[in-house]
């Protein structure tokens, strides 16, 4: 079992940055990859940006330069750094874990945070 506990959501007016936090605890093999996913309203939830256990990286293309995900040395805490937001980045995030997957971007995951609004505003 893993247990995920976002933060830092809030609103931010367009071009500005939020910093999210997931605090993450629990059996290291179902957190082989990390992950930030969002939903914003009347949409489908949609995976933005993942880490591995060897921090390999990867993004979907519509936040590439502009959002940069890390974790902690103790892989205890997942960040999501995010600059220069833009109206449609509007929507509840979400981190999860999973375990192994060749590339974390793109498959299902199975554990999931309660998940944090951002609202961009212009």
């Amino acid at each position: 079992q893993v247990q995920l506990v976002e933060s830092g959501g809030g609103s931010v007016q367009a071009g500005g940055a939020l910093k999210l936090s997931c605090a993450v605890s629990g059996f290291s093999q179902y957190r082989h990859c990390m992950g930030w996913f969002r939903q914003a309203p009347g949409k489908e939830r949609e995976g933005v940006a993942a880490i591995d256990l060897f921090n390999s990286t990867s993004y979907i293309n519509s936040v590439k330069g502009r959002f940069t995900i890390s974790q902690d040395d103790t892989r205890n805490t997942l960040y999501l750094q995010m600059n220069s937001l833009k109206l449609e980045d509007t929507a509840v995030y979400y981190c999860a874990s999973r375990s192994f997957a060749t590339y974390c971007l793109g498959v299902d995951f199975s554990y999931w945070g309660q998940g944090t609004q951002v609202t961009v505003s212009s």
